[in-house]
């Protein structure tokens, strides 16, 4: 690897490592101040902590197969250790393939320690599944994501 992309190596790396650390530590500190399935406002009407077990993905679904998200989270693993060394040179990629990575290990970490993930964020004012840091990253990192392939100009063949 060329220096240049070495350097940008351990900044994503610091990053998703930050990333992490930020969301295991929100987790823990809701699991140490928040009873089980109980809840505490955090912005009043607006958002509020709870301490949530879930055992499935958004909104429970495929409860108790933690088999399987184990199995995608190391194959997700896998691929987005390939993919960050492809598009190296990509700056929004790389971002967005960081907060992917940061999200999938957020989660897995749970799901290997307690069988479960823990969840906090609910949005009061709409019914949506509560969620997690980790949560955030993986739908900020695919969003980003998304506008990116959007955003490809498509390719002539002829050019090629």
């Amino acid at each position: 690897m060329i220096q240049k992309n070495n350097r940008g190596w351990w900044g994503y790396l610091t990053f998703i490592i930050v990333l992490i650390g930020v969301d295991q530590l929100v987790k823990w500190w809701v699991t140490v101040n928040v009873p089980k399935n109980g809840f505490k406002q955090f912005l009043p009407g607006i958002v509020a902590l709870t301490n949530l077990r879930n055992n499935g993905a958004a909104w429970s679904l495929m409860e108790g197969k933690q088999w399987f998200f184990a199995v995608v989270s190391v194959i997700a693993i896998i691929a987005l250790v390939y993919l960050m060394h492809r598009f190296s040179d990509q700056r929004w990629m790389e971002i967005s393939l960081s907060l992917i990575f940061a999200g999938t290990i957020g989660n897995f970490i749970d799901r290997l320690r307690f069988g479960y993930v823990v969840d906090m964020f609910e949005l009061l004012p709409v019914n949506f599944p509560v969620f997690n840091i980790a949560d955030t990253c993986l739908t900020v990192g695919v969003l980003i994501l998304i506008v990116i392939v959007l955003m490809e100009k498509d390719e002539d063949p002829s050019d090629k």
